[in-house]
């Protein structure tokens, strides 16, 4: 049966057996591991992780794939799940799944992973298989064009402990960028944390205004108030988002707070 990807979904089917053994050590894969995979494909991963882990929990919107994936459904250590990661209540999962790994779909990656923080906090690491682009933006340094809100909460979080440039040719369709693997391990989550999320993901909103304006125009914090966090904190007023390291934002929070 042929399948053919589709571009809205974001996918490139992971083709290439070769990049596995890669994809288990980055992840430390242990037989007793309870995975969670966002968007199998062809289930060149799945059946994998199978193979290595105690359970698997698949993760697949597009329905017209079942066929391609009916052989998972034997084995007793999958569950395939049809449904909108998104949308899904994948915290309610049983058993609670232990790492996240995963060739992402690119349309989704980042708000899977942003989501995934502190939505499944019985997650302790990550390996994911996005754009190089996106791999780079996920630990990157302040005061760089990459840096953004996903690496000051990714970087809040967790700690990399892993990367691995791929290859196009392990996916089909070839993709028209590069990807690399990111594996990642959670730390514990700065105290008021749905707060600090808030703060930054509104510091970044209009990433080429001043702090203050951005928050404000967000709809967070007047700009006076900002300000007077930021001073209060020993920082600029007149700093722009992109500036402020990360542990800044807990500080900065609380300041507002």
């Amino acid at each position: 049966m042929s399948v053919h990807a589709k571009k809205q979904l974001g996918q490139h089917f992971l083709v290439d057996d070769n990049i596995l053994g890669v994809i288990g050590r980055l992840a430390a894969l242990d037989p007793g591991d309870i995975v969670l995979e966002i968007g199998p494909g062809l289930g060149v991963l799945t059946r994998y992780l199978a193979d290595h882990v105690s359970h698997v929990h698949a993760i697949e919107l597009d329905r017209s794939l079942a066929p391609r994936l009916a052989d998972l459904d034997a084995r007793p250590n999958v569950h395939l799940h049809f449904g909108d990661a998104l949308a899904l209540d994948l915290a309610a999962l049983e058993p609670a799944p232990r790492k996240l790994v995963a060739n992402l779909p690119y349309n989704v990656a980042t708000p899977i992973v942003v989501e995934s923080l502190d939505g499944l906090p019985t997650v302790e690491r990550w390996c994911v298989m996005v754009q190089r682009e996106v791999a780079d933006r996920f630990f990157a340094s302040p005061s760089t064009k990459a840096y953004g809100a996903v690496s000051v909460l990714l970087q809040l979080v967790t700690e990399r402990v892993g990367f691995h440039p791929v290859s196009r040719n392990v996916f089909r369709p070839r993709p028209n960028v590069d990807s690399a693997l990111v594996a990642f391990a959670r730390r514990e989550l700065p105290p008021d944390y749905p707060r600090v999320k808030q703060v930054v993901e509104a510091a970044f909103a209009h990433r080429r205004k001043t702090l203050p304006n951005s928050l404000e125009l967000a709809g967070l914090a007047d700009r006076d108030r900002a300000g007077a966090a930021l001073e209060t904190i020993g920082r600029d007023p007149g700093i722009r988002a992109e500036a402020l390291p990360p542990q800044a934002f807990v500080a900065l929070a609380h300041a507002l707070t």
